[in-house]
């Protein structure tokens, strides 16, 4: 049983309406908080956003949702849309959201708790389980209705034209920096943690020194690292160097392969037994490593014993995030960014119309769905501009067809043509505004869209999607704050009536 918020106010608790927020503070936590409160507090805005919560619950066995009537109570779906934000609007992880939920006051006010309340904690691990209850479509759909309340408030009139600037940044995945051979250390790791797993349910034989092959095999690891190849110019010592180092990588995949062998062999007797079906779905995790294992045994044989070079296309840059990329923009002091590449079109409010989660995408392939989605959310935009790698030849065209304005330069030398498009007013003035869309990139980073702790392609979906809706809560936020600054009576000074 959910309920997307309690309807009856309980002794000492505060109307979400009648919460004071310290207007004057310049922290984030009053802005995203204000934004929430105007969701609360407008009845269509607040409807249409209810609605939507009603999806949040969870999902069993079958497929289907929990009814949202049956079954044990669960967390509230105001709560959860309350705590996420907060999460993605201070880049908090769990730790720091469990404290803030259970002690900071006008957040647990928010939440719907009385000052003087203590029993009505949150566990870390409730907060886990219900923040992971969203899904990315769900948190576009209210990003939506969020960005349409900012436009009812900051727009002249309905068809006002919207004049949008798009850009794209990587959001760094949670892992360390991938070498074959410390990829192959995890896969072998993992491995022998899942046969040792598999005996101790089953009583198998052969993996009672578990704890001693990893030791053993992490000193092989670390003696790899040591080989490295010679910078010396006397072709002797380079010979000696290369051939300590391929007697190094030898005996490590010596050890690999044994490893290899002594896990199907494990698998091989929990299949034997007919009462083991309860080992599938380790069974299933342990042929995944196993894959990685002979992967990495086969590309470091490649690379080191045999000289050859290994296709960009074949690395694999992370086994427990397999969506990284190997990415590099150029950027100074950046040379390589292990992540995924994320597209955003803010519009000239400052609210982020729509996001992208590129994988395996490049700028150029993505600028014309880019806008075609966002058109279809908000069919007033009307004007786009670009950096010069979302450029294409038929991207252009294709823009032309569905904006009047396309702020799009070109790569390379300038036909005339070119030169006489990207010298028009208009294309000079989108072009000066474009960099407008860096603040946006750096409000989401600074939230915590620089990293995602989140695991699985799923996961990091959800996790920029929240990151998005709670950066268009923070703008509307601020501006319910300026907008009521700036209605507050001011107060004489008597200093200068006196004078």
């Amino acid at each position: 049983m959910r309920e997307v918020l309690k309807q009856q106010v309980e002794l000492g608790e505060y109307a979400i309406g009648e919460i004071r927020l310290d207007l004057k503070s310049r922290d984030d936590v009053p802005k995203l908080l204000l934004g929430l409160q105007y969701i609360y507090t407008t009845p269509a805005l607040r409807q249409e956003v209810f609605d939507l919560l009603q999806e949040v619950r969870p999902v069993k066995a079958n497929g289907k949702k929990a009814s949202a009537r049956h079954g044990r109570p669960g967390m509230d779906q105001w709560k959860i849309l309350v705590l996420g934000v907060v999460r993605l609007g201070l880049n908090a992880d769990y730790d720091r959201l469990q404290e803030l939920a259970n002690q900071h006051r006008t957040l647990r006010q928010m939440l719907g708790h009385a000052d003087w309340s203590d029993t009505a904690l949150y566990d870390l691990q409730t907060l886990k389980d219900n923040l992971r209850l969203f899904t990315p479509d769900l948190l576009d759909r209210i990003n939506q209705a969020v960005v349409r309340a900012g436009h009812v408030l900051l727009k002249k009139s309905p068809d006002e034209a919207l004049k949008g600037r798009c850009d794209s940044f990587v959001v760094e995945t949670d892992v360390h920096f991938p070498t074959d051979i410390n990829l192959l250390h995890d896969a072998v790791r993992k491995t022998i943690e899942c046969c040792g797993a598999l005996t101790d349910e089953y009583q198998l034989p052969g993996w009672r020194q578990s704890d001693y092959h990893l030791r053993q095999f992490k000193k092989s690891y670390r003696i790899v690292q040591t080989r490295k190849h010679s910078t010396s110019k006397d072709e002797t010592v380079k010979a000696a160097k290369l051939a300590e180092a391929q007697k190094a990588h030898a005996e490590y995949l010596r050890l690999a392969r044994g490893h290899v062998l002594r896990a199907q062999q494990t698998r091989a007797q929990v299949l034997a037994d007919p009462a083991n079906l309860f080992g599938e779905a380790t069974l299933l995790e342990l042929d995944g490593y196993l894959a990685h294992v002979n992967r990495q045994i086969e590309q470091i044989e490649r690379r080191v014993l045999k000289g050859e070079v290994i296709p960009h296309e074949e690395k694999v840059f992370s086994l427990f995030e397999p969506h990284t990329e190997w990415i590099s923009k150029g950027k100074a002091g950046v040379p390589v960014e292990l992540g995924v590449r994320v597209a955003i079109l803010e519009d000239h409010h400052g609210f982020i119309l729509h996001h992208r989660v590129m994988a395996k995408e490049t700028d150029d392939i993505v600028a014309v769905p880019m806008v075609q989605a966002a058109q279809k959310r908000f069919p007033t935009l009307r004007a786009v501009s670009f950096d010069k790698g979302f450029h294409s030849r038929p991207n252009q065209e294709a823009l032309k067809s569905s904006l009047d304005l396309v702020a799009l330069p070109k790569k390379g030398r300038l036909s005339v043509a070119d030169q006489l498009r990207e010298n028009e007013p208009e294309f000079v003035a989108a072009r000066r505004r474009h960099s407008a869309v860096e603040s946006a990139i750096n409000g989401l980073e600074k939230g915590g869209l620089d990293r995602c702790p989140d695991h699985g392609l799923v996961g990091f979906e959800r996790y920029v999607a929240l990151a998005v809706l709670a950066r268009n809560l923070h703008r509307l936020g601020a501006i319910l704050r300026a907008e009521r600054l700036r209605a507050r009576p001011k107060i004489p000074d008597p200093t200068r009536l006196a004078a």
